[in-house]
């Protein structure tokens, strides 16, 4: 047996990462989040430069040039790089403007539903009893309700605009964010962190701000994602069905509708505006599915 020589003390201790840290080598090697994150950070920079970026206005009119296929179809040319619609109308310059539109429309339906729901949820998890029951009764019969159907409904009493649809998106969504909010609610709730806050005499509203939504906020905010995809999917099917966004506004599921008519001759009118629409709900998708997983990756590969 070797003597000790005593050199094992003077080794230097493995660095210990704080949880930030941790959280950022996750996501370096997560290729989903990576790829979501990165598709969805190209179309917000693309959709708020899209005043600069935009040869023309999203409005404007050129009626010698309408159908105009892209620059590498045979009769396309550099003047539009996507073509022109039935009107003229520059197609690049209305997608970008559509990205805009969309994520303004996904990210404030996403903020009312969640306000709404994450209330609800930890409201009828911290309180329990009548409570719980009276809320759990309202999150069930909205989920007995189909979304489209309601939405469809009410843009048809009260009008369609870019206001209303957001609102009627708001006021539908808020399900989701109910659901984990309470069940994360429940789990934490009888913790000795919050045991001592109210021994402490801590009030409500600041134990619930400063001690409860700290610990469920990131399976919030997966959620958010999820939501402000399916916000996306809706008010497009709305503008399709003629009771979403109404025209002029570059909606993408306007401009596909506008587009079906000639789906046979000028199938790039559809098949355009719905790429943009797949790459735009895939990356936030792929986003939350990372959060996801980076914030609670055991059990997962």
């Amino acid at each position: 047996m070797q003597p000790a020589t005593g050199l094992e003390n003077d080794l230097p201790e493995p660095a210990l990462l704080s949880p930030g840290q941790v959280l950022w080598q996750r996501a370096r090697h997560h290729s989903g989040f990576l790829l979501g994150g990165t598709g969805l950070a190209l179309i917000i920079i693309l959709a708020i430069a899209a005043p600069l970026i935009a040869p023309y206005g999203p409005s404007e009119q050129d009626l010698l040039q309408r159908l105009k296929p892209p620059m590498w179809a045979d009769g396309g040319s550099a003047i539009h790089i996507l073509g022109t619609d039935q009107l003229g109308r520059d197609y690049f310059s209305r997608l970008l403007y559509g990205a805009r539109l969309s994520l303004i429309i996904g990210l404030s339906a996403m903020l009312i539903s969640g306000i709404i729901g994450s209330t609800l949820g930890i409201v009828a998890g911290y309180f329990g009893g009548r409570i719980d029951l009276a809320i759990t009764f309202l999150i069930t019969s909205r989920l007995s309700m189909p979304v489209v159907l309601i939405a469809l409904a009410v843009a048809a009493v009260f009008g369609s605009s870019l206001e209303t649809v957001i609102l009627i998106l708001g006021f539908l969504l808020w399900d989701g964010f109910a659901v984990v909010a309470r069940s994360s609610t429940i789990q934490i709730r009888d913790t000795e962190y919050l045991l001592a806050a109210r021994a402490l005499g801590m009030p409500l509203w600041r134990l619930i701000l400063t001690e409860l939504l700290p610990n469920i906020k990131d399976a919030l905010i997966v959620v958010a994602t999820l939501e402000m995809a399916h916000a996306i999917l809706l008010e497009s099917a709305l503008s399709f069905l003629g009771l979403g966004v109404q025209p002029p506004l570059p909606s993408w599921g306007l401009m596909i509708a506008e587009g079906k008519d000639y789906l046979l001759f000028e199938p790039w009118l559809i098949m355009i505006p719905g790429t943009a629409l797949f790459m735009l709900v895939m990356s936030i998708n792929l986003l939350g599915d990372g959060l996801r997983d980076i914030s609670a990756p055991e059990g997962r590969s």
